[in-house]
């Protein structure tokens, strides 16, 4: 359910609310607007029946939520989430670009990209420390001193960073690390590893499983915001369909679905969508159309002798015309490329 409040309402008003609803054994999620005031309650909605809260003159009327995510959807939320990584924002009229190799591979590798897409106009730094493989045989990621490889790139160009996290006992290490916690798309629903990062300071993007319907994807991001953390935007990376051109199929039509049903900011990762990267740009300059508030894009100084992801990794000349591109595609939607280190 969630009550919304007339104009105006006190602090004091708003905290009577939430102790009798406390009272009933009821999880409070608090979201205050420009304009309203929303109490979100979540527990066992025929009790709430009893305290008659539309009887408070400060209450302006009480609405269930029918759709199994709450905290998730814009009812609860009605104005966009903007989350907030020092002087950066994603979610408002600023396109951010997330680029990066998909492995840390060395210190070479990483300084050499780091330096080449904040040129380019990337505003964080992408890069895998630690790696889920299909194959056990595969590269598995540089690990800790990736994650220390990445702390120097971003001392040197000012990008922060965004890396994935695997497994639940590592969530405090990355954090110490990464500006931004990834959760990849194998773990979407590992609940266990959702739980565990919703206890971070860390914003937290969410990739969309390969055979995930757009409601578990929202569920999954609801297991965060229950959990307590808001700072959470979703990431559409393509989805497993009879295609086998394409790695993944990039489904596009989630950007404006997310928005229509979700607070939550999107973003959309071309590379993982197409694996090819000749498609990459074209996916990207789609997606920007599509109404996304971001991209995380490959880019490899040499593709060819990648460890991981190769065949979908610019070049970062080939990045560098992509971004060009895009600034002229943003400009149709009255929106604009956020460039590089500015803050």
């Amino acid at each position: 359910m969630i009550i919304v409040l007339k104009h105006g309402a006190s602090e004091a008003e708003i905290q009577e609310i939430n102790d009798r609803l406390i009272q009933e054994g009821f999880k409070i999620h608090l979201s205050e607007g420009v304009e309203k005031t929303i109490i979100g309650a979540v527990g066992d909605r025929s009790r709430l029946e009893g305290l008659d809260l539309e009887a408070l003159p400060w209450v302006e009327k009480v609405v269930p939520i029918l759709a199994p995510y709450k905290l998730v959807s814009r009812e609860f939320h009605p104005s966009d989430t903007v989350i907030k990584i020092g002087e950066r924002e994603i979610g408002g009229s600023q396109i951010h670009v997330m680029a990066g190799p998909c492995s840390v591979e060395s210190r070479t590798q990483i300084l050499e990209t780091a330096h080449a897409v904040k040129e380019a106009g990337a505003t964080f730094l992408r890069g895998g420390a630690f790696k889920p493989r299909t194959s056990p045989y595969a590269f598995q990621g540089l690990e800790e001193e990736g994650l220390k490889l990445l702390a120097e790139a971003r001392e040197e160009t000012g990008l922060p960073v965004i890396t994935e996290v695997v497994d639940l006992r590592d969530v405090e290490l990355v954090a110490s690390y990464a500006d931004i916690l990834q959760i990849g798309a194998r773990n979407m629903q590992n609940f266990n590893l959702l739980k565990e990062v919703a206890k971070t300071d860390r914003p937290i993007m969410l990739k969309r499983g390969p055979s995930a319907t757009l409601e578990e994807w929202m569920l999954a991001a609801e297991y965060i915001l229950d959990g307590g953390n808001p700072n959470v935007m979703f990431c559409e990376r393509g989805i497993r369909t009879f295609e086998n051109y394409t790695r993944n199929t990039l489904d596009l039509s989630m950007v404006p679905a997310l928005h229509t049903l979700s607070h939550l900011p999107v973003i959309v990762d071309p590379s993982h969508g197409t694996g090819r990267w000749q498609l990459v740009a074209p996916m990207a300059q789609a997606a920007i159309a599509a109404g996304a508030d971001g991209l995380i894009v490959e880019v490899h100084p040499h593709p060819e002798k990648a460890l991981s992801d190769g065949k979908q990794s610019l070049t970062p000349p080939n990045f560098q015309t992509m971004m060009s591109d895009l600034e002229r595609i943003a400009k149709v939607f009255d929106r604009s490329i956020l460039k590089g280190g500015a803050q």
